[in-house]
C-alpha cells in the first residue's frame, strides 16, 4: 500500500513523498524546482533520496541552467571529462547521456570472461572519491521505451547467501575507465573500491560493482572472479530490488550514487535519445584515499 507523507513550508505549501517501492524509489510532488528551495524543503528531499535512494519529479518544466541550479543546492557539482568534447553544447556540469548509436562499440558490449553481463553501474566509479549524487532530465525521448532502473544495492547485499557474504568481506574490484577517458583526452589510473562499501550517511551496507567498467575482484582467480561477478549481477536483476521509471517531458531524477546502481533500457532502436545529467561531488575524506 503506497503511504504519502506531507510535508508543510510556510513558504510553498506541502510536499508529498510517494515511494514506489518499499525501499527504492520515490515520487515528491508540491515542489516547483524552477525556484530554489526553502531550507526545510531541500532537507526534506534529501532525507527522501537517502531514504529510497531515488526520487522523481513530474512535471517540472526546468530549463538546463535551472538543473544544474537544483543541483547544487545538495553540494558542489563535478564536472565530467567528457563535458570538454567539442561538439558539446558547453555548460559547466552538464554531460549528455547520449544512445548507443552514437556510442563506441566497447561502450555497449560489456564482456568479461566468456561472458556478455548488462551494464549495471554508477556514475565516477573510476574516481577515488566518486560523485554522491545525480540529477538527470530528460531532453528528447522516444514515443515508447527508454525506461531507466534503479537497484537497492543495500538489498542486494542483504540478500546474499551468509556464505557469500562472507567471502565477499574486505575484496576490493577495480573499475577501469581509462579507455573512454582517452577518447576525451584524459587520463586516470584504474581505481578498485571495496565490494562491499559502508554508506558514510546511513551506515548501509552497499554491493558496489560497475559491470561498465571492466570489473575484475582482486586477488582471485578467473574462475572465482566469475563465480562471484555473476552472484552480484544476479542480485541486481532482482525485481524485487528494483524500481522502474518511464520518462516523459518535464521528469526529473536525483539519485544517491552511494546507494544504487542503474541501468538504462536501450529499447528503442536507433531513436536520438537525450538526457542530461549533473553530477555532485561527495567531500574529500582520508578514509576514501
Amino acid at each position: 500500500m503506497s503511504v504519502t507523507l506531507d510535508i508543510a513550508s510556510p513558504k510553498t505549501g506541502p510536499i508529498a513523498i510517494r515511494p514506489l517501492q518499499p525501499t527504492i524509489g520515490a515520487e515528491i510532488g508540491g515542489v516547483d524546482l524552477r525556484n530554489p528551495l526553502p531550507t526545510e524543503v531541500r532537507d526534506a528531499i534529501k532525507a527522501a533520496v537517502l531514504q529510497y535512494k531515488v526520487v522523481f519529479f513530474r512535471d517540472q518544466p526546468i530549463t538546463r541552467t535551472q538543473q544544474v541550479d537544483f543541483a547544487r543546492q545538495f553540494g558542489p557539482l563535478y564536472e565530467h571529462p567528457s563535458t570538454n568534447r567539442p561538439d558539446q553544447d558547453k555548460l559547466p556540469a552538464i554531460h549528455h547521456i547520449v544512445p548507443h548509436d552514437q556510442m563506441k562499440p566497447d561502450d555497449l558490449t560489456i564482456r568479461h570472461g566468456d561472458l556478455l553481463r548488462d551494464g549495471y553501474h554508477t556514475d565516477t566509479s573510476w574516481r577515488l572519491v566518486p560523485a554522491w549524487g545525480a540529477v538527470l532530465r530528460p531532453v528528447n525521448l522516444p514515443e515508447a521505451g527508454g525506461d531507466t532502473v534503479w537497484v537497492d544495492a543495500n538489498l542486494a547485499y542483504e540478500g546474499l547467501p551468509d556464505a557469500v557474504k562472507q567471502r565477499l568481506e574486505g575484496l576490493h574490484v577495480t573499475h577501469d575507465y581509462r579507455s573512454s577517458l582517452l577518447r576525451s583526452g584524459h587520463d586516470y589510473p584504474i581505481v578498485a573500491h571495496k565490494v562491499v562499501r559502508v554508506h558514510r550517511e546511513t551506515g548501509q551496507k552497499i554491493l558496489w560493482v560497475n559491470y561498465t567498467q571492466k570489473p575484475q575482484i582482486i586477488g582471485l582467480d578467473r574462475a572465482e572472479n566469475q563465480e562471484l561477478l555473476t552472484a552480484i549481477l544476479d542480485q541486481y536483476r532482482r525485481p524485487e530490488y528494483q524500481v522502474r521509471f518511464s520518462w516523459r517531458p518535464g521528469s526529473l531524477a536525483f539519485w544517491d550514487n552511494r546507494a544504487a546502481v542503474h541501468y538504462a533500457v536501450r529499447n528503442y532502436g536507433d531513436f536520438p535519445r537525450l538526457m542530461e545529467r549533473v553530477l555532485i561531488a561527495d567531500e574529500r575524506l582520508y578514509a576514501d584515499l
